[in-house]
Formats: structure tokens, sequence, C-alpha cells
């Protein structure tokens, strides 16, 4: 029996109005299951940024249709796909996108208190979270007091704050040195192992070889697919 995608990608273009206009991706298709740790993997500007914010609902294709657990972005308006997105995926970036004005625990509560989460609520699952990412003793500090590494496991915590049925990183240590993007890649893993679905796009190898999933891309379209148990 064939185990029913939790993210669909059908027939994907999507063109930048840049000119005479830019086309990023030109009809892709996937179907991701849920529980799999896939990457994306090609040349830059071969279009792995823009399949993963279309994926997140971030931004509309020209043509085709993205569906996360059967239902399609098409049908949704930009209200309800707002809350689906917020509810459903999480987003991890290279840039961290932590508000400097926040402390550490606020941030990671953001996501929560959009959905309506009162503050108490959002408070306790926001330090759990950055207990499980090490940072128990850091929740009290603004970005700024934060090393790239703590911020960008900052970040992951916010990312899983409503419990989404997808993570999807862009680059996630692009802007790390070895350590901390080890540590980073250990903590994915282990969301992972907590049966957490992802969706990594990079360029370092030591990402890729944790993969059960590589999906390549170049210019714009899918050159293959391999699984690894």
């Amino acid at each position: 029996m064939t185990e029913t995608p939790l993210l669909e990608v059908e027939n994907v273009t999507k063109v930048y109005m840049v000119g005479a206009g830019v086309t990023a991706l030109h009809k892709v298709s996937l179907s991701i299951p849920p529980g799999v740790l896939a990457v994306v993997t090609g040349p830059s500007g071969c279009g792995k940024s823009t399949l993963l914010h279309l994926m997140g609902g971030l931004d509309r294709p020209t043509f085709g249709e993205i569906r996360l657990a059967g239902v399609p972005y098409s049908s949704l308006s930009p209200s309800r796909l707002a809350r689906l997105r917020r509810k459903e995926i999480g987003f991890i970036f290279q840039q961290f996108h932590l508000v400097p004005e926040l402390l550490a625990w606020e941030n990671v509560a953001l996501p929560m208190f959009l959905m309506g989460k009162g503050r108490r609520e959002a408070e306790e699952r926001a330090r759990y979270l950055l207990r499980r990412v090490g940072l128990a003793g850091r929740a009290d500090h603004y970005p700024h007091e934060l090393s790239g590494g703590e911020q960008q496991r900052v970040a992951a915590a916010r990312a899983l704050a409503n419990e989404p049925r997808i993570l999807l990183a862009d680059e996630p240590t692009g802007n790390l040195d070895s350590q901390n993007a080890a540590q980073l890649l250990d903590l994915l893993e282990e969301f992972h192992r907590m049966g957490q679905t992802l969706l990594i796009a990079t360029h370092d190898p030591s990402v890729v070889e944790r993969a059960q999933w590589r999906i390549h891309l170049k210019d714009g379209q899918v050159q293959k697919v391999e699984t690894f148990s």
C-alpha cells in the first residue's frame, strides 16, 4: 500500500517577471511522504530556495499546484494560507530572522502568539523548546547577546513552536562554522527521529550525507531523486 504524500508539488513553474521574465522553476513535480529527511541540492541559481518558498506557501507558483496533506494551496485565500503556514510549516532560514527587540524565548513564542495562544502557555513551550536545543540558560537574552550558533538554535526552536507537520530549512548551515553546523545537524536529526518531516536546501556535503532522500535540481528542473534507507 502506497503511503499518502504529505507534500505534493505538481507540474510547478515559477516565472519572475523581471525584464523579459526569469524562469526559476519549470514543470517540477515531487511527492514527499511523511517522516523523511530530504535534501534539495544543485548549483547556485538552480531554484532550491524558490522551491522551498513555494512549498512553504511564502510565494505562489505561476503554474501548477502544491498540496499539503491533500489541501491545495490554490484553494486557500491569503489569510487561510497564512494560517496554514503558521500552523503546519516550520521555517529555518540561513539569516536566522530573529526579532532583535525580543528575548530568545519571545522569539520562539512569536509564532504561538500569532496563533492566538496565551502568554503563559506560549512562554512555557518556548522555554521547553529552548531546553531541547540546549539553550535553557540563554532564554532571557537578546539575539545580539547570542553567538551565531545559538541564534540558529533559537531559530530552530521557533520553527517547532506550533508543532508543524513539515520543517523547511534553507541553507541552515551556511552561516555557521563547522562545529556549530555539526551541532545543528545533530539537532535536526533528533527532530527527525522524533517523527518530524524535514526538507533542507543545501550545498553542504555534511548535510547531504545524512539524508534519506536527495532531490537534485539543475536549471530549475528535477534531474533525479535518490532514496536511501
